[in-house]
């Protein structure tokens, strides 16, 4: 079981809460007594993850909300019901996202993996961001990966339109995460407010329910030897709770303690050049 620290009083939102490491860290934040939204595509799955946490933590206070944030439109409608429902918002969790064997583009005519997996956490941060502020010390935590490591930034062919791959695609989203997460932290300085991002380990979860061909069955094959989501939440729990962490900001971290990122990750060119570009696609200003 992943355990955090008291946090009573606390309002938390966790996107793609309704299984695996989300749905670990949702209940996890109520167990540490905090009001909790959590985020999902499919009402009858967000449903239940709801009501699996209320009968786990009988005093949970647990708020559900629906979107797909492929779609930069639920992005908003979703953002502007958090602001409608919540005074306040202490720690935004940022922990959707999937991995796909081909290549999809969203309704917004962008590709899927980038979309969801890098896009979406840039989005929701900042259309949450003044919320967030007006309740510091807040904290956001980005759900990265290892896989950012063999991840590559390619400016000219973003999208995969020349050439997609599910592990190249992923990888570059998770790389998106990194940097997206340091230049957050550089623009939050003095705000009372911290970024961070990091790995939860290879957990058996459902994240590549997406995939099929050779991946797909690859991944079913070594699922039953990796760890649990349960583990796989201690770190975004960490983040989220931990007083050890109070004013740390900008990191990578694993098993909760901050470790190193790729080379890429460590670009501060490359992260204010990936921000300008997320920016384009998600048609805000700076």
């Amino acid at each position: 079981m992943a355990n955090a620290a008291s946090i009573p009083g606390k309002i938390c939102l966790v996107t793609g809460a309704t299984s695996g490491i989300g749905y670990e860290t949702a209940l996890g934040l109520a167990r540490a007594g905090a009001r909790v939204g959590i985020v999902g595509r499919d009402a009858g799955r967000t449903d239940a993850a709801a009501s699996r946490i209320r009968d786990a933590v009988p005093a949970a206070v647990i708020d559900v909300f629906l979107a797909d944030l492929s779609s930069q439109g639920e992005i908003r409608r979703l953002a502007a019901e958090v602001r409608a429902l919540y005074p306040r918002l202490d720690v935004l969790l940022n922990n959707a996202g999937a991995i796909f064997d081909a290549r999809h583009v969203t309704v917004d005519g962008l590709e899927r993996t980038w979309a969801l997996d890098h896009l979406a956490y840039m989005q929701l941060t900042l259309d949450l961001l003044d919320l967030v502020k007006a309740s510091a010390p807040a904290r956001i935590v980005n759900v990265a990966s290892m896989a950012h490591k063999r991840g590559r930034i390619d400016l000219d062919d973003i999208d995969g339109a020349r050439r997609y791959g599910a592990l190249k695609a992923y990888s570059q989203a998770k790389l998106g995460n990194v940097l997206f997460t340091a230049a957050l932290a550089r623009r939050l300085a003095g705000t009372d407010v911290t970024a961070n991002s990091l790995h939860p380990g290879v957990i058996a979860s459902g994240f590549a329910g997406g995939t099929g061909g050779w991946f797909g069955v690859s991944w079913s094959l070594i699922r039953p030897f990796l760890s649990n989501p349960a583990d796989g939440a201690a770190t975004s729990l960490h983040l989220a709770t931990s007083p050890e962490v109070n004013g740390v900001s900008g990191l990578y971290f694993s098993k909760r303690r901050p470790v190193p990122t790729s080379r890429h990750g460590r670009d501060q060119a490359l992260q204010e050049r990936v921000w300008a570009l997320s920016l384009r696609q998600l048609g805000r200003a700076e």
